[in-house]
């Protein structure tokens, strides 16, 4: 996986003009569109799709700590909703719109500061009005499983 500078910020108005879900998600992995603002809070960013596919590097830092000193339930929330979501994306025509409707994580071991992880997000089931997608986090260095998550998301899509 190559790293390339990346940008954070909200799209402009017609960003997204006769784009499919995946046309969206492939210029952001490709740097065409910024990615949205709350991925760089949690140094995250695309890294692959395909239709029914997302991969997203990201790596915890001090920041994401809870006062125990691991890294926040909410961080791999934030990672799995954004993989999970996109999957489902990754299937929709122009005009897509897919806000998750519910979500589960199970973080399965700690992840250590600093540590490179992929999230990648496949989806089950995309129909007329809802998307099922799951997904998992795993080290990028050691392979090791740390989160996994499932998603319903309402599609709608005109």
């Amino acid at each position: 996986m190559t790293e390339r500078a990346q940008t954070y910020g909200p799209l402009a108005a017609g960003d997204l003009a006769g784009m499919t879900g995946l046309d969206f998600l492939l210029a952001t992995a490709e740097g065409r569109l910024p990615e949205a603002p709350i991925r760089g809070l949690i140094n995250g960013r695309i890294s692959a799709a395909e239709k029914g596919r997302v991969e997203m590097l990201a790596r915890p830092t001090e920041e994401h700590l809870n006062p125990f000193g691991a890294v926040q339930g909410g961080w791999y929330g934030v990672v799995l909703d954004s993989v999970l979501g996109f999957a489902i994306v990754s299937c929709l025509g122009e005009g897509f719109s897919a806000p998750t409707l519910e979500f589960k994580v199970n973080i399965t071991r700690a992840i250590p500061v600093g540590m490179q992880v992929l999230a990648i997000g496949t989806v089950s089931h995309v129909g007329r009005r809802t998307g099922v997608s799951t997904a998992e986090i795993r080290g990028v260095e050691d392979g090791k499983l740390y989160a996994t998550g499932s998603t319903t998301c309402i599609n709608l899509t005109p």
